[in-house]
């Protein structure tokens, strides 16, 4: 049975930036946490920030809290656990939250903080990408849901 890594706010868990979470309620969730599938992490928390903490985007390289705070090496520190974790696991999937500088996939906030969108990975979707793990955020459950469908396929 193939697993999947999921940003642990998907799953309710309060780890966000301010606190809250954004909990998932589709029955695809359920389902697989009930089948045991789900691997669960927040990069950042694991990376060593704090909840709550200051909003952070990537600029230049860098991840910068709205505050003008360099949080880089947490994010990358929370990246590499992360897909420590799915290796160990033998993950080949992944979803994770839309639009964060850490698991972001395809678009993330430019850095200006305007909540404007810019063509780009967060750090730890980047690094799963890299390592040929298929990364998907919680707007593409659809398509999710139809790449683990074939992965159960080749696997018997």
């Amino acid at each position: 049975m193939e697993k999947i890594l999921i940003s642990s706010c998907l799953l309710g868990n309060q780890v966000r930036y301010d606190g809250g979470d954004n909990r998932l309620t589709e029955s695809c969730i359920a389902k697989w946490q009930a089948q045991g599938r789900l691997c669960v992490i927040c990069p950042e928390v694991s990376g060593g920030l704090p909840t709550p903490r200051a909003p952070a985007e990537q600029r230049g390289g860098q991840v910068i809290t709205c505050d003008g705070q360099d949080v880089t090496a947490q994010f990358h520190l929370g990246a590499n656990l992360a897909l420590a974790v799915a290796q160990a696991e033998g993950v080949k999937m992944a979803i994770l939250k839309a639009r964060s500088p850490s698991c972001g996939s395809m678009r993330i906030y430019d850095g200006s903080f305007s909540r404007t969108l810019t063509d780009g990975d967060g750090l730890t979707a980047a690094a799963l990408k890299q390592a040929g793990i298929r990364v998907f955020s919680e707007l593409e459950l659809d398509e999710a849901q139809l790449y683990l469908e074939q992965l159960d396929a080749e696997c018997h």
